[in-house]
């Protein structure tokens, strides 16, 4: 064991209680793979079936899609088909947006708009290569108690 409780293999399993972990299901794994390892700087912790990459305090789980299984016998997990319709992304806190900004963007990946201002925090979105959205954020006004104006989007 390390000393976070965790195998010395990286691996997500817990000795007791929970962790948690976010799924993705990609087209191409090699590819998502170097995205999560080489571009937002996790650690492949399995290379393949599934691919894990432990992200700083939780772990990336991607594999292909495919059909039913036993069990989840009426599911078939498919990546997003159109990336302006969204029901779930990944948010990552970071301390210095405008450095993961800069060195993100360095190494290839593509920012829907530069760091905006929202009040409470510093934002930004950009998609890895399947189109799964990630919001980068650094808290700024609400270490202050200033939060987002209340007729601001949520998200």
């Amino acid at each position: 064991m390390d000393n976070d409780g965790l195998p010395d293999d990286g691996l997500p399993a817990p000795d007791e209680g929970l962790l948690v972990t976010h799924f993705l299901t990609v087209r191409d794994v090699a590819r998502s793979r170097r995205f999560y390892s080489e571009v937002i700087g996790g650690q492949v912790v399995l290379a393949e079936n599934p691919c894990i990459v432990r992200l700083a305090n939780s772990w990336i789980i991607m594999n292909p899609g495919g059909g039913p299984t036993p069990d989840k016998p009426d599911i078939t997990l498919v990546p997003p088909d159109d990336p302006r319709t969204v029901s779930a992304f990944i948010n990552l806190r970071v301390a210095d947006i405008e450095t993961c900004y800069a060195q993100w963007s360095a190494k290839g990946a593509e920012f829907l708009t530069p760091p905006i201002d929202r009040r409470a925090e510093l934002r930004c979105y950009l998609r890895d290569p399947d189109g799964h959205l990630i919001e980068v954020g650094q808290a700024t006004g609400m270490l202050k108690g200033i939060y987002a104006r209340t007729d601001d989007s949520a998200g």
